[in-house]
């Protein structure tokens, strides 16, 4: 069974800082590229961080500079650390698994539960 468990949302305020971490299980982690995605009310969910299975990494323009993201293959973990926030940086963040390897012509694709993250002013 695959699990994608996120942690460390909160609540802080414009400016503060807060680490996401995502810890999957059921996978060959190192097999995977991992993404953070974000869904604000009324939005539609997007991505804002992603890492290759190799360490490459790529940011959305909005959080260039303030988001880093960086894995631990051997703990398969994937982090989002989150530094000088605003209030438009406010959604539910969501952790993703997105498959290198080919299988049958499609890509294992998995989502975790979602964590918040409000920033107040």
């Amino acid at each position: 069974q695959v699990q994608l468990v996120e942690s460390g949302g909160g609540s802080v305020q414009v400016g503060g800082s807060l680490r996401l971490s995502c810890v999957a299980s059921g996978i060959i982690f190192s097999q995977y590229a991992m993404n953070w995605y974000r869904q604000a009310p009324g939005k539609q969910r997007e991505l804002v961080a992603a890492i290759t299975n190799a360490g490459s990494t790529a940011y959305a323009d909005s959080v260039k500079g303030r988001l880093t993201i960086s894995r631990d293959n051997a703990k398969s973990t994937v982090s989002l650390q989150m530094n000088s926030l605003k209030p438009e940086d406010t959604a539910v963040y969501y952790c993703n698994a997105f498959s290198s390897i080919i299988i049958a012509g499609s890509r294992n694709n998995y989502w975790g539960q979602g964590t918040q993250v409000t920033v107040s002013s």
